[in-house]
Parts: C-alpha cells; sequence; structure tokens
C-alpha cells in the first residue's frame, strides 16, 4: 500500500497564559482583519481609487471603518447564516445556542450577506454609491479567505471526501473516524478561493471598470471556485448531499454567481468610478 500522509495533529490552541487561551483559529481571524487593513490602505494609492473624487476622496479612516463594520457583518452574518442555512431546525428548538459562537458554526455565504449589508450601511453613512464600496472591498477580501482556510487545517475540519490511495498528497484524518486517505480540500480552498482569487480580483481590479463589476468579478470567482472545491470536500454529515448530488456549499454558490453575472453585465453600460 502506497504511504499515506497523516494529519499533523496540531494543538488548537496557540498561547495560553493562566486562564487565558488563544486560538489559532481566532488568530486567523486577526491576520485576515490586517491583510484587509493593509491592502485597503494599498489601495488608496492606486488607480482607480487613488483618483476617486465624488462624492470626497477615498482616505484611511475609510478603511478602518469598512473593517469595523464588516467585522460585525461576518461575526452576525456567519453565525446567522450557519444556523439558517446548515441546522435551522436546531436552532429553532435551541435559540440561546445562536449566541454559542465559541462552539463553532460559521457559514461564509452567511458571512459575505452581512458584509453586504454592512456595506450598504456604510455607503448610506458616507454618502457613496454602495457599488463603489463593493468595487473597492472585493479584491481586498480573498487573502483573508485564505487565513481562515488555515484555521481549518489547523483545527482539522472541513476534511475533504475519500481520495484514490496513489494521491501523493491524499491525507488521513484520523478525527473523521475513518484511516482512509483524503482530500486535503482545506489546502484546495486556501489555494483557489484564497491565492488564486486574490491574484484574479488584483490584477483585474487595477483597470477602470464599469461600477460593480470588479464586485461582480468576485462573486462569480468565489462562486465558481467553491463550487468546484465542494466536489472534493466530504458534505455535513447531517446533510450530507443534496438534491441533484449538490452539496449545501454548491447550492448557496450557484445565486453569488448568476449576482456576480447580472452586476458585471450591469456594470458595462454603467459610468466608470468618479475621477477628475
Amino acid at each position: 500500500m502506497p504511504a499515506m500522509l497523516m494529519y499533523p495533529q496540531f494543538d488548537p490552541i496557540a498561547i495560553k497564559l493562566g486562564p487565558l487561551a488563544v486560538h489559532w483559529y481566532g488568530l486567523t481571524y486577526l491576520v485576515a482583519f490586517g491583510l484587509f487593513l493593509f491592502l485597503g490602505i494599498r489601495r488608496l494609492k492606486d488607480q482607480p481609487f487613488a483618483s476617486v473624487t465624488t462624492p470626497t476622496r477615498w482616505q484611511r479612516k475609510d478603511v478602518e471603518d469598512i473593517l469595523f463594520y464588516g467585522v460585525l457583518g461576518v461575526i452576525v452574518g456567519g453565525r446567522l447564516g450557519y444556523c439558517l442555512f446548515y441546522k435551522p431546525g436546531y436552532y429553532l428548538s435551541h435559540p440561546l445556542e445562536i449566541l454559542a459562537v465559541w462552539q463553532g458554526g460559521m457559514s461564509f455565504h452567511g458571512g459575505l450577506v452581512g458584509v453586504i449589508l454592512s456595506m450598504v450601511l456604510f455607503a448610506r453613512l458616507k454618502g457613496r454609491p454602495w457599488l463603489q464600496v463593493a468595487d473597492f472591498v472585493a479584491p481586498c477580501i480573498p487573502l483573508g479567505l485564505a487565513s481562515g482556510r488555515v484555521g481549518n487545517f489547523i483545527n482539522g475540519e472541513l476534511w475533504g471526501r475519500f481520495s484514490s490511495p496513489d494521491l501523493p498528497w491524499g491525507m488521513v484524518f484520523p478525527q473523521s473516524g475513518s484511516m482512509l486517505p483524503r482530500h486535503p480540500s482545506q489546502i484546495y480552498q486556501f489555494l483557489l478561493e484564497g491565492v488564486l482569487l486574490f491574484v484574479i480580483m488584483w490584477l483585474y481590479s487595477r483597470k477602470q471598470r464599469g461600477e460593480g463589476q470588479v464586485a461582480g468579478v468576485f462573486l462569480i470567482g468565489y462562486g465558481l471556485l467553491r463550487f468546484i472545491a465542494e466536489y472534493f470536500r466530504e458534505p455535513d454529515d447531517f446533510l450530507g448531499l443534496l438534491s441533484l448530488n449538490l452539496s449545501m456549499g454548491q447550492w448557496l454558490s450557484l445565486p453569488m454567481v448568476l449576482l456576480g453575472i447580472y452586476l458585471w453585465n450591469r456594470g458595462r453600460s454603467q459610468p466608470v468610478l468618479a475621477t477628475p
């Protein structure tokens, strides 16, 4: 039998100071927020946003404010999305456990809805078109998603489906209850939805685009890459595969792609960002 990789049993706690325990997963969230701040500040200096004057110029404080609203959107939306999309019956019967975020359970798609709502709120408070805000934010997101997938791998969660024993990087996750090799789907998602999508978004957003087109490309790109990655990721055991043998993640990604196509096509007839 070919040699198989064994999942390294990482200690989920990075630092422990008396009763205080700092988990690696929490640190990956901090890294994600730090990357957003770094990339957002960098984006202020690059075109086309360096020349935006309507309604006002973009400033560092705008990036910090978006991050604040976005963090709230990620946490609230991600948690509520998990409860509604994945375990609605359970949480309707145990509503107080919705607040128990430390027990795990976050949904990217719910977090996305939360972030969209936070951008709408930010746009209204600042008097900016919300699609201008979305176009600014979109390229700054993928590396944060990549950081989150690192956290998933360290936690030994969201492992992949069974792979061929001949796959050189097939990995055994003992916590899955099986000693057969699986796809390390967390790494696939790190590379696809994180690194690859970041490169695509950063290059695409460097030129003038119609309003909403950058955000549209993000929705299309993430939706398609997540849809592909789900073929290698083990479905949630309490859900399994749904209609057409698609996972919940795939079904939730389809509306993203459709909305992205709509925004991109709409942007073809919209003006580019307001510049001098």
